[in-house]
């Protein structure tokens, strides 16, 4: 039995979703471990698209049970109509393929426009959040007034906490000319939906135990990337949770003893959402045709994504810094019709070479990307399969990666369809 973490080693947006997919069909539970509804998953199953955001990938599937851990903050009015969404798709959701952790924190309505505000507020310093709440309510949850699924379930509990953090709201609130939230009334809302989220609710700790001993296999989802961790990413432009496998134990409660493959989604090339540094981004045509041969945009907010060259220093780092096993090389398709392909190899800091990116967001901005340059193999890769089929120029652009990285490719993905995959390792074997 193997238990497997599979996180982005970018910025997010590797094709995590399609892997994801294929990993869940083997699996007997997933696992969501930190984040929120502001990292979306997009699956094709059967030609059916499905694009979750907070539900696990495994709820699509049959047989499955699907886990929202404790690392993850909960929008529970999303989360619900997120549910009736895939139900309508005819997936069943119930208390016995869906658990939520009963430790979970709540995203409420002032976290979304705290967050909103500050964004507005901010002019060319924006982080570039989803504005979805996600950061505001962590803030609350390491403030330690967080409103928690467990607190549903007792209104007088809920009056105490709902007092307890809307002291701290509404003083800012007030202080913004923003209109004072009455306790009253979000009690009320949070009650009338209450049996709703409660139906889910199971200490995950205690589960994923007993799932251990009955020798389940269990893949852990991570959202965004490792790039975008508080503590490892491009601070302050990251998210506000750690994106890290290590968040995976800490994110649902069990032991890091019960980790054995950590796969690293990696695209082919870079792309990032939102602001902040991005050494290896291309502001012209190239970046234009990576971009629209890769259909870089959001899944939750549309959003353009930068696209730039592939920066091994970066994946290098995240390697390090999450233990990755092994790397999904996603997107191989999308360079097909390039003339010659670029891999950072180092950078240059004030004339100086540096190999690494440095922990000062100045200097994140400043570094100057230096290369090492792959000729083009100009034929399309997509859909094969068989390693053997590639060209020997993508070959050697693969290997060229690998030894880079310095961690093993377990799969390259020549399209979105999940079937179009060279498997070369499998991490549940």
């Amino acid at each position: 039995m193997k238990n497997v973490v599979v996180i982005g080693s970018q910025w997010g947006d590797e094709g995590k979703g399609k892997i994801v997919d294929w990993l869940s069909d083997q699996a007997d539970v997933v696992v969501r471990f930190q984040g929120g509804h502001n990292a979306g998953h997009t699956l094709v199953i059967d030609e059916k698209v499905y694009k979750l955001k907070l539900l696990p990938s495994g709820i699509v599937r049959k047989n499955k049970i699907s886990i929202i851990g404790n690392g993850v903050v909960v929008d529970p009015w999303a989360l619900l109509e997120e549910i009736e969404d895939i139900k309508k798709k005819g997936i069943e959701i119930n208390k016995d393929n869906l658990i939520i952790s009963e430790s979970a924190n709540l995203i409420l309505p002032f976290h979304k426009e705290i967050d909103e505000i500050r964004e507005d507020a901010a002019g060319k310093g924006k982080i570039g959040t989803t504005r979805r709440g996600i950061g505001p309510a962590y803030e609350d949850k390491v403030g330690r007034r967080s409103i928690r699924v467990m607190d549903l379930s007792s209104e007088s509990n809920l009056d105490k906490r709902l007092e307890n953090v809307l002291l701290h709201h509404n003083a800012i609130r007030k202080g913004l000319g923003k209109k004072i939230y009455k306790k009253d009334d979000l009690k009320k809302e949070l009650l009338k939906i209450a049996p709703d989220i409660l139906r889910f609710s199971q200490p995950v700790w205690l589960k994923i135990d007993e799932f251990k001993k009955k020798k389940k296999k269990i893949l852990f989802e991570g959202a965004q990337g490792i790039l975008l961790d508080v503590d490892h990413g491009t601070y302050p432009f990251v998210t506000s949770s750690n994106t890290v496998a290590a968040m995976a134990a800490t994110g649902s409660g069990c032991g890091p003893d019960s980790i054995n493959y950590i796969l690293g989604i990696t695209k082919a090339y870079t792309t990032r959402v939102g602001s902040g540094p991005f050494p290896t981004e291309l502001k012209d045509n190239i970046g234009d045709l990576l971009g629209k041969r890769g259909k870089e945009f959001g899944t939750v907010t549309s959003r353009k994504r930068r696209c730039g060259w592939f920066d091994g220093v970066l994946v290098r780092q995240a390697i390090k810094i999450s233990g990755i096993n092994g790397i999904a090389l996603t997107k191989l398709d999308v360079l097909d019709e390039l003339d010659e392909i670029k891999m950072c190899i180092h950078y240059e800091l004030d004339g100086k070479k540096i190999d690494y990116l440095p922990a000062a967001s100045e200097d994140q901005f400043n570094v100057k990307p230096v290369y090492k340059i792959f000729p083009g193999w100009k034929t399309s890769t997509q859909g094969m399969r068989n390693i053997e089929e590639l060209p020997d120029k993508a070959k050697a652009y693969i290997n060229g990666v690998e030894d880079f990285v310095g961690a093993k490719i377990s799969s390259i993905s020549t399209s979105p369809k999940r079937e179009d995959t060279i498997l070369i390792e499998n991490p549940f074997s």
